[in-house]
């Protein structure tokens, strides 16, 4: 129950104003499972919960009130109206596992609304200006281009990856790798586990020197250099210009120039073909999943007969939900980023006449490595809110925090499909079993 008696007052027509902690417990089904605080004195939850909230401003509430769910909390935490307790903001993942776990809401009748609203006073409900980390709604990003043209694309990359090259090593560490890693074993480090994917990724394309890979969406370009060290002739492109920037000066001190080269370019505009394979980690959640035929009948024209294909993204568990990411990933991680099941992504492969010959769930991975990017913002926490401002390291908390949770919750997945443009007499050019180590 509500701490504060005192801090109950009347609206003086005879209604009794709700606290701020009182409005938590009315709309709460079930025990609140951490502490909460408000400013206005009221607190409700165990006094000796391990984890708190802490609303700290009107604002914050006026954040949570126009904007219902995870969007609203995400205004209010990424502003820092709304403080968690017992947890860093740089890996707020035990909250939100209590949170997600054991806090649940009841959908209000029309008179506990009235109530609700009566309490709060219509000035803490008029909609405000969100936090200046979060995106254009997406009816107002038509002016950037239609959803997936290109100039819209490249837009809504720089809003996500276009952060600070410095933050990101910082976060993701030596590797500069932003995808999942494959781990041999939970207490393997991030950086063995991404070398150990780009190594899963290299074999299962059957890649050997002499060869030549395109990496679409490359980011920084470790799977480019994983490649070239190797002897294979590379071309990587990544929308983001800074990503660029700094793949082509780590190709440069490797020594690396006259095999991998990183192109700051749509990967639409490719010109070259015949290639012995294509890697696409971690960008088909960009490119919209009407856009999937397009784009894996792009990958199909790029490459040689017996040419084979690795496409590792993120998906949902089923492929019944809609697309569209939540209202949280939208606006602050991936602008117009979209999600299916795996079954749509192999449906798609086949339907553009590849042949898929393997397929495996990396959810469990994904979670390890956000766990590992979350220690790593921990650890770096200063020199990554001097880089970017407290407010987009809050962000980036949050979210992978969130992501990891989804991973180990099976909300998300993690997918690799391989597959094989036969040639054409149906020769598919690979070994009759698997070929690489797990």
């Amino acid at each position: 129950m509500t701490t504060f008696k005192d801090s109950h007052t009347s609206t003086g027509n005879g209604h009794h104003k709700l606290s701020i902690a009182e409005i938590l417990e009315t709309v709460a089904d079930g025990d609140i499972p951490l502490r909460f605080t408000a400013y206005d004195g009221s607190a409700a939850g165990p006094e000796n919960a391990e984890y708190g909230l802490t609303l700290k401003s009107p604002r914050g509430t006026t954040y949570l009130a126009t904007a219902p769910g995870d969007l609203g909390m995400a205004r209010a935490y990424v502003s820092g109206d709304l403080e968690a307790t017992g947890v860093h903001p740089g890996d707020p993942y035990e909250i939100l596992r209590v949170m997600g776990d054991d806090l649940h809401f009841r959908r209000p009748s029309a008179l506990t609304l009235a109530s609700i609203t009566r309490s709060l006073g219509w000035d803490l409900l008029r909609p405000i200006a969100p936090p200046p980390q979060e995106a254009l709604p997406r009816w107002r990003r038509l002016a950037e281009g239609l959803r997936h043209s290109k100039s819209r694309d490249a837009e809504v990359i720089h809003h996500h990856y276009d952060v600070s090259n410095t933050f990101y090593e910082h976060v993701l560490g030596p590797s500069m790798t932003y995808t999942c890693a494959a781990y041999e074993a939970e207490d393997q480090s991030l950086e063995d586990a991404q070398e150990n994917k780009y190594r899963l990724v290299f074999d299962k394309l059957g890649l050997k020197p002499g060869d030549r890979l395109l990496d679409i969406g490359c980011g920084w370009g470790s799977m480019v250099r994983f490649a070239a060290r190797r002897g294979v002739k590379v071309i990587g492109v990544t929308l983001s210009a800074e990503q660029a920037a700094w793949a082509q000066k780590a190709i440069a001190d490797e020594g690396l120039s006259d095999l991998a080269e990183v192109r700051h370019s749509d990967y639409r505009d490719i010109a070259e073909t015949g290639f012995d394979a294509v890697s696409s980690i971690g960008l088909t959640e960009h490119i919209g999943v009407h856009n999937y035929p397009a784009y894996f009948g792009f990958i199909q024209s790029k490459l040689r007969d017996g040419g084979r294909l690795l496409n590792h993204c993120i998906t949902r568990p089923d492929n019944r939900h809609q697309a569209r990411a939540g209202g949280f990933i939208d606006r602050y991680v991936f602008p117009d980023g979209e999600l299916t099941g795996s079954g749509r992504i192999i449906t798609e492969i086949q339907n553009i006449g590849l042949e898929v010959r393997h397929e495996e769930n990396l959810r469990e991975h994904y979670a390890l490595t956000l766990k590992a990017w979350c220690q790593n913002l921990v650890d770096n926490w200063d020199a990554c809110v001097a880089e970017v401002g407290e407010g987009t390291a809050r962000v980036w908390g949050l979210y992978m925090a969130g992501s990891r949770l989804g991973f180990e919750r099976n909300v998300v997945q993690l997918h690799q499909v391989l597959a094989v443009k036969l040639g054409p007499k149906g020769q598919a050019e690979v070994p009759l079993r698997p070929w690489w180590k797990g």
